[in-house]
């Protein structure tokens, strides 16, 4: 029995730590995969997070584009490229409700000159989850297109 119990709980415990980051992941609501928007243009970014019950502490926000060129978006685990946004990030339900979940709106600018053509944007998401704060880290990336 000494052998199975701990085994048991550290599975059990990996398990509702992975069950409580999936609670806690973000979704890039705006602009659309595959969006197209101008060099020299504002965009409206809005970063979703599905409601949840489970305890976190948001930390942080990085946005940021890069050019892929003729070849394959690196992912934004690899690369986040030209920063549009860094700091903090806090959801909150719209007044009136309009079925969005939690979420923040974010006005970023597009430099003037920035590589035209296939770009990711890319985005570095942290948060502090469970009752012990472990640290909370994940990466998406919409595909836009720069004209």
């Amino acid at each position: 029995m000494k052998l199975i119990f701990p085994t048991t709980l550290r599975v059990y415990a990996a398990f509702a730590l992975t069950h409580m980051a999936l609670a806690q992941n973000v979704f890039i609501g705006q602009p659309a995969n595959g969006s197209t928007v101008s060099a020299g243009s504002n965009v409206t970014v809005r970063i979703d997070r599905p409601d949840t019950l489970s305890g976190s502490t948001e930390v942080a926000l990085v946005m940021g584009i890069w050019p892929c060129n003729n070849f394959p978006c690196p992912g934004p685990s690899n690369i986040i490229g030209t920063i549009l946004y860094n700091g903090p990030y806090k959801p909150q339900f719209s007044v009136p409700s309009n079925s969005l979940p939690p979420h923040e709106n974010f006005t970023v600018s597009i430099p003037e000159g920035f590589v035209k053509g296939v770009t990711q944007f890319g985005v570095a998401h942290v948060a502090l989850i469970g009752a012990g704060q472990a640290p909370f880290l994940e990466t998406l990336n919409a595909t836009l297109v720069i004209v």
